[in-house]
Parts: structure tokens; sequence; C-alpha cells
């Protein structure tokens, strides 16, 4: 059994500059999986690869990064975060270096998925943010670091295309690596030693997620719906770029980038959804949030000659998908206070593992019935999410620490 700790041998305030600065640096750090995005004909062609090939990259981030929030994270819980986080994003920076150094995109692949795993800093700092926040402002708290990290994911693909206008696609990765050591010199000067909660040997720390999600109903429902929901963001986002990369479109990689705005003004619009689970107006919402996602997919389907409308999607999916993923996190993170680490480690896991079977699944639906088999699929998924969120959601859900 765990023997819990003080919490934290100086306990800071959650401050909104602390709150911005664990925004940003989450979104900095889950920002690295998703630089090659638009990159993806732009690497192929310069590595001598497939289009298909390329797309691999995506899943490989993903998969790393999945394997990282599960062997990583729950450390959370039985570690000094201060250090855990730091050390974290510094290893990031080296996988990043390696990133920019490949010379085929085999080495290319074995660099990401070591960025993958290494790049879980912001998976850190949410339960800690939740950790520090008071209860009555928890919600608010979790709902702008979730949508720090959730802007960072669409930013990158932006930053990403601007930079590599200019110097390549290789000078992304490289600009990256300079962006997290300086946020790691700001992480290490704004937290001070932080005590673990728990007393854990790793192989029983590793068990003991998994009776997380065995002993609360409210985990696995909460995880059908998130790992659905990061499902259909990657398949559409991994999805877009090919269909603007060809005809009728052909643009060029840092307009496909700057289609990452749409997606950014939709974070900016769900940033205070936290406040609804403070409200509590989690389920509800959460049921709007997919009636969105299912609307959006169907929009998408008759998007694939109109750059109004591929907007107008863009914007729409994702203040659906994350704001979904705000009160979905937030949810999770007041069933424990001693546990918050393990939970989020199988919420950001079983997300990532419906990412990378999302990107997979965007190179084969493409190959075989292009835009039109991939807004189906969206709709499909949104269908089932929205059946899963029907059926699941009588009874209680939650029970808050």
């Amino acid at each position: 059994m765990a023997s819990p700790l003080t919490t934290v041998s100086k306990h800071p305030t959650m401050t909104t500059g602390l709150t911005l600065l664990f925004a940003v640096a989450g979104g900095a750090a889950v920002g690295n999986l998703y630089w090659a995005q638009p990159l993806l004909d732009a690497i192929a062609a310069d590595l001598h690869a497939s289009g298909a090939a390329a797309a691999w990259l995506v899943t490989a981030t993903q998969l790393g990064y999945a394997a990282g929030i599960l062997l990583i994270v729950p450390l959370g819980d039985v570690v000094d975060r201060r250090k855990l986080v730091v050390g974290m994003m510094l290893a990031s920076v080296g996988a990043l270096a390696l990133c920019a150094v490949a010379p085929s995109m085999a080495f290319l692949l074995f660099a990401v998925t070591l960025l993958g795993i290494s790049t879980v800093a912001g998976q850190i700092l949410t339960p800690l943010a939740g950790d520090l926040a008071d209860n009555a402002r928890r919600g608010r708290v979790v709902g702008t670091v979730v949508a720090g990290i959730l802007t960072g994911i669409l930013a990158s693909r932006t930053i990403s295309g601007l930079i590599a206008a200019v110097g390549g696609w290789r000078a992304v990765y490289a600009t990256a690596a300079v962006g997290v050591v300086i946020l790691a010199l700001l992480m290490w000067r704004a937290l001070p030693p932080l005590a673990p909660k728990a007393r854990l040997r790793y192989p029983e720390l590793l068990k003991s997620v998994g009776a997380v999600v065995l002993k609360e109903r409210a985990v696995r429902w909460t995880l059908a719906l998130s790992s659905a929901g990061f499902a259909a963001f990657t398949l559409f986002w991994t999805a877009l770029t090919f269909l603007l990369a060809g005809a009728p479109f052909h643009f060029p990689v840092e307009v496909i980038g700057l289609f990452g705005l749409a997606g950014i003004a939709g974070a900016v619009t769900v940033q205070r959804v936290g406040r609804l689970h403070d409200r509590g107006w989690s389920l509800p919402a959460t049921g709007i949030a997919w009636a969105l996602a299912v609307t959006s997919f169907v929009l998408a389907a008759f998007a694939g000659t109109s750059v109004v409308l591929v907007i107008v999607v863009v914007f729409v999916l994702d203040v659906a998908i994350q704001g979904q993923s705000v009160l979905n996190q937030t949810r999770l993170l007041s069933i424990s206070h001693e546990a918050r680490s393990r939970i989020n480690t199988v919420y950001v896991t079983a997300n990532f593992i419906g990412g990378a079977i999302g990107s997979a699944g965007a190179a084969l639906l493409w190959n075989v019935g292009g835009w039109t088999a991939v807004a189906l699929a969206g709709v499909g998924l949104s269908l089932f999410a929205l059946t899963v969120w029907v059926f699941g959601r009588r009874g209680p859900l939650v029970a808050v620490d």
C-alpha cells in the first residue's frame, strides 16, 4: 500500500503566471509530437521515401509517447516532480537534435520514437497543476493547462510550416530544441523541490496503474471517450495534410501549417471549459462536444474542394475534441489526489494509442477512398463515442476527493 507523504516541501501557489508557464511548457512539450505533420511531403522528398512511409513518423512518435507516458509519468507520484519535469525536458532536447541531423527515414523514425518517449513533461505538469490548485479552482487551472497543451499541438503545425519555409524541415527540430532548453530553465527556477506523495517500488507503481482502471468506473468510461476523441483528432489532421498538399489545392508546406491557426482559435474558445466542471456541468457538456464532432465530420465530407469549408471544419472539430478533452481530464483528476499521476498515465496512454490508430488509419483510408473515406470514418468514430456517452453517463461517475 502507498504511504502518503507531504505533498510538497514548499507548496507554491498556482498563480496566473505559474499556470501560464505550465500551459506554455506543456504545449511546447506535446508540440514536439506534431512538428512532422505538415512536413510529411517535404521530409519524404528530402529522404527519398514515399508519402506512406513519412506518415509513419506521426504514428511512431505517438507510440513512443504512449510508452513514455506509461513508463515515466507514474513516477510523478513517487519522485520529486521538479527534477522529473526538467530532466525529461532536457532528454527531449537530445532527441530533437537527433531528428535535426537524421540522414535517413529509418534513423528519423528511430529519433522521433525517442522524442515521443522523452517529451512527457506536459503530462507530468497537468496532474501537478491539479495538486497545487485548490478544489474551487481546479477545473479552471487544469483547463488552462490542458488548453495550453492542445494549443501546442495545433501551434506546432503552423510554426513548423513557417520555419520549414525559411530554413527547411531540419531547422524546425533545431529551433524546438533551443526553445525547450529555455523553458526547462524557467521551470527549474519557478518550482521548488516537490516531495513525493507515495512510497512505491517501480514494479508496484506500474501494477497500481492498472488497478486504478479496474477500481474506478469513471476512469473506464472516460478512457473510451477520450481515446475515441484522439483517434478522430489525428485521423483528421494527418489526412488534412494529404488533402491540402494534393489536388485541387496544391498548397506549399507553409500554407498547410497556417491551417493550424483555425485550430488554435478553437483552443482559445474552449480555454475556459474547465469552469463547466467546477459548476457541475461536465457530463452534458461532453455530450454536446461529441454532437459537434459528428457535425464537423459530416461537413468535412463536403469540404474536399472548398478552403472556406475546410477552415470551418477545423474550427468546429477542434472546439469539439478539445472541449471534451479538457472536461475528461479535469473529471479524472478530481477522482484521487494520491493517484493523479497514475490516473493521468492511463488517460494519456489510451489517448495516444487512439491517436496512433487514427494517424495510421488516415494513411490507409486515404489510399483506399481519399478524403471522403476519412470523413465517413470520422462520422462513425464520433457516433460510437456519442453512443458510449449516452449509455455510460447514468449513475455516479466521479468521487471527488
